[in-house]
């Protein structure tokens, strides 16, 4: 979700300027940053007693500090640490801004490489964070589904909700993309909307839940890269 989008709109860019390794270097850091931040936070306001691993969490923090300050994406990680502290990482809303704040990098790599926003990149950050988001939401339904399988009362999930929600904005931007005869979006949508359906359908299945989870990981960045290759196609 933070990488892809920087290749997609450095290939759509037409050109590179040494700008483009600096969004990219920040982008990196910004994420590198939040797991020391997170527990840095938690000695804060959590524990009651000094952990060791918070001197580790300073020493790494100090490494990435000045490149985080010159992120854009600064803003949303000091909201992650909040939520991350305050254990609401699975609310549903900030998933969705999860998505929508790290595929914004092909927003600043596309600024960085043409020193501005054509429309293209605005249409490219809106289709990723779709992907992105239902993504997301897949996944949480498939460790609810998980949890579910084990439990004597299965509770009802309602990232599988939020989940079928997504698809349905997935399918409605493929219709539309197809009335205006952008043939390699509506097709782009169309797979990973495909791929994603699959997915939920699969995890009814408790034999399909025991996939490793490395094993989910990899078919889903397989379908994001097919994703992102068609979009770029679709952009050109």
């Amino acid at each position: 979700m933070l990488l892809t989008p920087i290749a997609c709109s450095a290939i759509l860019a037409h050109q590179w300027r040494w700008t483009e390794l600096a969004t990219l270097t920040a982008a990196f850091a910004a994420l590198a940053a939040k797991d020391p931040l997170v527990v840095l936070a938690r000695q804060r306001f959590v524990w009651k007693q000094r952990r060791p691993e918070t001197a580790t969490a300073v020493r790494w923090l100090a490494g990435w500090a000045t490149l985080l300050a010159a992120s854009g994406l600064g803003l949303f990680f000091a909201l992650a640490i909040a939520v991350n502290v305050s254990n609401r990482q699975r609310s549903t809303v900030f998933q969705i801004a999860s998505a929508a704040a790290l595929t914004s990098t092909s927003v600043a790599t596309a600024l960085s490489a043409t020193g501005g926003i054509a429309p293209w990149c605005l249409w490219l950050w809106l289709l990723m964070a779709m992907q992105a988001t239902a993504g997301i939401l897949v996944v949480h339904a498939r460790l609810d589904a998980r949890i579910a399988l084990r439990a004597a009362t299965p509770a009802p999930s309602p990232f599988r909700r939020a989940a079928l929600v997504a698809l349905a904005v997935l399918l409605s931007a493929a219709l539309a993309a197809t009335f205006l005869r952008r043939v390699s979006i509506a097709l782009a949508l169309a797979v990973v909307l495909a791929g994603y359906a699959l997915d939920l359908h699969r995890q009814r299945n408790p034999e399909a839940l025991q996939l490793p989870l490395r094993k989910v990981g990899l078919r889903a960045l397989a379908l994001s890269c097919l994703y992102a290759a068609l979009l770029i196609v679709g952009l050109w």
